[in-house]
């Protein structure tokens, strides 16, 4: 008898900083164009999208500044490990991108990089807004507040 896959996402790495210093209005999630030992690099989960960001170039989105380091054993001409990656998207999809990111303030935020159910690499991207260092301080608060008022639940 064949095992079973486990179904849902298995992702690799996440994003936390975007949820904390952006207001994320929407996310979709968006194919990767890889080289096939980026792709063994991301199975073995080491990757970073910290400072990465998505833009658009020449009427395509590329996600910029991803760290994938070299898969340790690949041959000696290895991919770049921040190089841009074309992001696979449908034609509405990019246009209604670019129209959001044109606006002020607008940005696209990936927010995790994951494996589907099909094994193939996937990103999700948040359309977003900066927060303000105020709203920044008032988010945590609230997360505080609703720590300490589950304690005292809790308790009693």
């Amino acid at each position: 008898m064949a095992k079973k896959k486990p179904s849902g996402k298995n992702v690799v790495c996440l994003n936390r900083r975007a949820r904390h210093d952006y207001h994320i209005e929407e996310s979709l999630e968006a194919g990767l164009v890889l080289f096939g030992s980026e792709v063994k690099s991301l199975r073995s989960g080491r990757a970073s999208i910290v400072e990465s960001y998505a833009t658009e170039q020449e009427g395509e989105i590329f996600l910029l500044n991803a760290n994938i380091p070299a898969y340790t054993y690949s041959h000696m001409r290895n991919h770049d490990p921040t190089r841009p990656r074309k992001l696979l998207l449908k034609k509405r999809e990019v246009r209604r991108l670019i129209g959001a990111i044109t606006r002020k303030g607008m940005t696209l935020v990936p927010l995790s990089i994951y494996f589907n159910d099909k094994g193939k690499a996937k990103l999700e991207l948040g359309i977003a807004k900066g927060k303000r260092k105020y709203e920044k301080r008032e988010t945590e608060k609230a997360r505080d507040w609703q720590r300490q008022k589950q304690r005292l639940m809790k308790d009693n």
